[in-house]
């Protein structure tokens, strides 16, 4: 048997290693990628007996062990290297530190697996590589570069489309889970050119999933014409004056900076500082006394009789089986999982005829309980078209219903292009109807608002209704995320068949284009996963002691904030048009500006050449290079430089801001306009943030700047029709109302009920500075630790918010805490309860997990801080929420809409003669909206206004 060697420690024995070159076959393995895959693949909850979560580390070693024995023979790799991400932060992250920054963080049970699937590498003896700094892919295309040129050949054994561009002569992909390799014409049908203009069209096209911005409005498709018409993005950039589509012409010319630094992002590094060469890579069996004595410590006990065999060795003494725990800690006080009938999506039925319809309904009729899900054609859900339904009259007892698949590219109502076999779209709703009306049926659903949204615009109110995604919420907040195919592997160990396996490729690019026989089994499981999935959750509410949660806050605001988006909010597309041509020129101006301050001109938008301009030619203090070797410009640095009084870096920040609100509002507010309405259409997700605050997107109006002139221009852009005003209602300081009550502080709630300005009176407190003729800046330093402590803000924060000394920043927080001594009490006994129960709590009994609470080193900051924030930001939210609900009610006979809710506020469009009563009317439900469940020790206060924009009404 050949010596074994630890790939980390250097060998344990004598080991000839030959050469690399001519004849070898190297298997790169994005181990990353198969962590994910793994994770994805068996319930994560499958820990071992001492509670140790290893349903990664399981499906890992399988991937593993099928990869090793299935490549055998003449093809068989000479050379393997399993490829790891050290962290998250690379050298991409200096050049934009936007990039990936959205993803979230490893689920709770992935994290103490990541060390085990290393050791689990290293059992199978082999390569295991990782290097801070660096992503995986930059790894993996040094190895494949260095390979080919050595004369050998490569196999990347991943899916990635990131790693696409590697694919030439000697290097292909192979995907280990569909047992398809990847070569020059798969790439083709990914993304419409070879793999050497890869780069360019990624670049194009951005990637939402790593926040790589690309052009705005360009897809892949789009984006693969363009280069092939034009050969490549350099000449594309350089003649885009002549490309004759005007929007695609000025998107161009208007982001051609964001697209090259887009480039960088996505292309991967040939030059990573690898410490293993080639040749240390070279295959050799595992040691079976180690690999063994590995699978049986994570008694895996299927795997390790399997391996042993293999091996022709006695497997060890089989350790206990591994747990499986159908809930987080926090949830299993909760009954068992109910007994389900197994998952079988091949035998759910088509249906085609009215008369099969009418037999599921009346199953279902009898159970009282409908689940659905509707298929559509995607894209805006205001203008998305029912294309199917998948519906589940009990567990196991599902079905699809096709209505408007399509034959080949043709208008949806197009009768000649819909597929034969199909039932007509108003014979199905004529059916349903009754079924989704009747009060005594329950109709459940999963992200139920977009269905509920899609059947009004047929004149169907589907009502009651239950929806699994908001039970998870209110069960799980904090410790996952709540998507169908998280919560069906996590509570139903079900892996359900992935939309991309019906649309990738040149296949499919929207459901209508599916074909019904694969469309079928994926949108019945759906409806069948979510009648389960509704079976294991709702017992589990009372046990949580969250069932008045999702009762009262929840399931009450999908009909709300389904009618608020369906109605939507008028712009005035030509006061979005003037304004971004008025951006245009202070961009343009400023960038003028700027050259002139350095001295010649440079690109403004890139990073890397702003960083010279700063620290090289000007010298200014600060500059500080990352492993890239480029200087640091964020935001913090440019306002520290312009906070010392320097020009040039203060004009950046300016340029950014313009930047930013000219592509994200002027531009893309425009092209959000629905034409059938004149109006835009935003979706609230309900689940979006862990303390229950409403996330805007498609697109996202809570983000327009409040206080600056920019921000008030674009809200002019928001208008009430004619005859109407825009009535603005908004919660005056409630985050500090709360505080105040939360933390029982005598002296805040005094001056809250006294009606007194909360900030001189703060500053009064601690600087013994009288409350009437207070200086300005006084009153703003105790604006900035009012609201900063809310965040448990730091001297560091406090120091730069304000541009202080730190030493000076650190005495006026000690002097807070001095003067509020209830603050650092509150602080202090919240972040004990999240430790001592893994969850921080609303007034309303909302429950916010805490899973890192007890984290070290950096992140236990960070930790902490948002246990101290959630209970005062959250039960901020579950106020506006209450205040919604109770809204629909006040409004009747009033000639009133509601229409967005943004963080405290709530606009609506009322008739001119009604503005008077109506706020009034509404005010009074928003000041009261905490009763009886609670009653605040200080008054809340909203302040009404009203105008002919969102803008007049602030």
């Amino acid at each position: 048997m050949p010596a074994i060697t630890d790939r980390n420690e250097g060998p344990r024995g004598a080991v000839d290693v030959a050469r690399f070159g001519e004849g070898h076959h190297l298997h790169l393995i994005d181990g990353s990628g198969f962590i994910f895959r793994a994770y994805h693949a068996l319930p994560p909850l499958t820990r071992k007996s001492d509670g140790l979560p290893v349903g990664a580390v399981a499906g890992f070693c399988n991937m593993i062990y099928k990869m090793v024995e299935d490549a055998k023979g003449a093809d068989a790799p000479t050379h393997v290297a399993v490829v790891f991400d050290h962290s998250a932060v690379t050298f991409r992250n200096a050049l934009y530190p936007e990039y990936k920054a959205q993803r979230p963080e490893p689920p709770e049970d992935l994290r103490p697996q990541f060390p085990l699937i290393r050791e689990a590498t290293r059992a199978f003896n082999l390569a295991c590589v990782e290097l801070e700094g660096y992503e995986a892919d930059d790894i993996i295309a040094t190895y494949a570069v260095q390979a080919v040129e050595a004369g050998g050949r490569v196999t990347v054994v991943s899916s990635d489309k990131d790693l696409m561009q590697l694919v030439r002569p000697g290097v292909e992909m192979f995907d280990i889970m569909k047992n398809r390799r990847i070569g020059r014409d798969e790439v083709f049908e990914k993304f419409g050119v070879f793999p050497e203009h890869v780069i360019d069209v990624q670049a194009l096209a951005g990637d939402s999933v790593d926040n790589v911005p690309g052009a705005p409005g360009i897809g892949i498709k789009t984006a693969a014409q363009l280069i092939t018409e034009y050969g490549d993005l350099d000449t594309l950039l350089a003649r885009a004056e002549e490309i004759k589509q005007p929007k695609r012409r000025q998107t161009l010319l208007t982001h051609a900076d964001q697209i090259r630094v887009s480039r960088d992002l996505v292309t991967l590094r040939c030059d990573t500082p690898v410490e293993e060469g080639l040749d240390t890579l070279e295959v050799r069996e595992p040691d079976p006394e180690a690999l063994l004595d590995f699978l049986n410590r994570m008694e895996f006990r299927t795997l390790t009789a399997r391996v042993a065999a293999k091996l022709g060795v006695d497997a060890p003494v089989a350790a206990a089986a591994p747990a499986r725990s159908s809930a987080p800690r926090e949830a299993s006080a909760g009954p068992a999982r109910p007994d389900l009938p197994p998952i079988e999506a091949e035998k759910y039925a088509i249906i085609r005829e009215p008369a099969e319809l009418e037999a599921l309904l009346a199953r279902a009729v009898e159970q009282g309980a409908l689940a659905l899900v509707a298929r559509t054609s995607g894209g805006d859900e205001m203008r998305a078209e029912l294309v199917g339904l998948g519906l589940a009259a009990a567990p196991g007892d599902a079905a699809y219903v096709p209505l408007a698949h399509m034959s080949g590219s043709g208008d949806l109502f197009d009768g000649d292009a819909r597929v034969p076999g199909q039932m007509p779209i108003d014979d199905a709703l004529a059916l349903l109807r009754p079924v989704l009306e009747d009060a005594a049926i329950l109709k459940i659903g999963h992200n139920l608002k977009a269905d509920v949204k899609l059947f009004a615009r047929h004149g169907i109110a589907v009502a009651p209704i239950e929806d699994t995604l908001l039970i998870s919420y209110a069960l799980h907040a904090g410790l996952h995320g709540h998507g169908l195919e998280v919560l069906a592997e996590k509570y139903l160990g079900h892996a359900t068949i992935p939309l991309k396996s019906l649309m990738g490729g040149r296949g499919p690019k929207t459901f209508q284009d599916v074909a019904v026989e694969a469309a079928a089994p994926f949108a019945a499981e759906e409806a069948d996963v979510i009648w389960r999935l509704r079976a294991v959750f709702r017992p589990r509410l009372p046990f949580a002691k969250v069932t008045r949660v999702y009762e009262t806050l929840e399931r009450p605001l999908v009909p709300v904030l389904a009618e608020m988006e369906a109605h939507g909010i008028k712009v005035d597309r030509g006061q979005l048009s003037r304004l971004s041509g008025d951006f245009a020129q202070r961009m343009a101006g400023l960038e003028a500006e700027i050259h002139e301050l350095a001295g010649g001109p440079f690109n403004v938008g890139s990073p890397k050449q702003l960083g010279e301009v700063l620290f090289d030619q000007m010298s200014l203090p600060g500059g500080k290079k990352g492993k890239t070797g480029a200087y640091g410009t964020g935001a913090d640095i440019l306002e520290e430089l312009a906070a010392q009084g320097h020009d040039l870096p203060a004009r950046v920040l300016d340029w950014r801001q313009i930047s930013k609100l000219k592509s994200t509002y002027t531009d893309s507010l425009q092209a959000a306009i629905n034409p059938r309405t004149g109006r835009v259409h935003t979706s609230y997700m309900i689940a979006g943030a862990n303390t229950g605050r409403l996330a805007s997107t498609d697109p996202n109006l809570q983000n327009i700047p409040v206080r600056t002139d920019e921000g008030r221009r674009i809200r002019e852009a928001f208008v009430a029709v004619e005859g109407h005003r825009l009535l603005s209602l908004d919660y005056s300081q409630i985050e500090l109302r709360i505080l105040a009550h939360i933390a029982d502080i005598p002296a805040l709630k005094e001056a809250f009920r006294e009606g007194l300005d909360i900030h001189a009176m703060t500053a009064s407190e601690m600087f013994g500075v009288p409350i009437e003729g207070m200086p300005s800046n006084i009153r703003r330093q105790a604006k900035a630790i009012n609201f900063g402590v809310i965040y448990g803000i730091s001297a560091f924060g406090l120091a730069n918010n304000l541009r202080i000394p730190r030493d000076v920043a650190k005495k006026f927080i000690d002097t807070y805490f001095e003067r509020f001594p209830g603050i650092r009490e509150y602080m202090d006994q919240t972040i004990a309860f999240a430790k001592a129960n893994g969850h921080v709590e609303t007034l309303f009994g909302r429950r916010i997990h805490t899973p890192e609470i007890n984290a070290k080193g950096p992140h236990a900051g960070f930790a902490q801080r948002a246990a101290i924030n959630a209970p005062i930001q959250g039960t901020a939210a579950d106020i506006i929420r209450r205040a919604m609900i109770r809204v629909p009610p006040v409004l009747e006979g009033l000639p009133a809409k509601m229409l967005l809710t943004v963080h405290d506020e709530l606009l609506f469009e009322v008739e001119e003669g009604a503005v008077e009563e109506t706020a009034a009317r509404v005010k009074a439900a928003m000041e009261a909206a905490t009763l009886p469940a609670v009653a605040l020790d200080v008054p809340l206060v909203v302040e009404a206004g009203s105008g002919e924009s969102w803008a007049a009404a602030h």
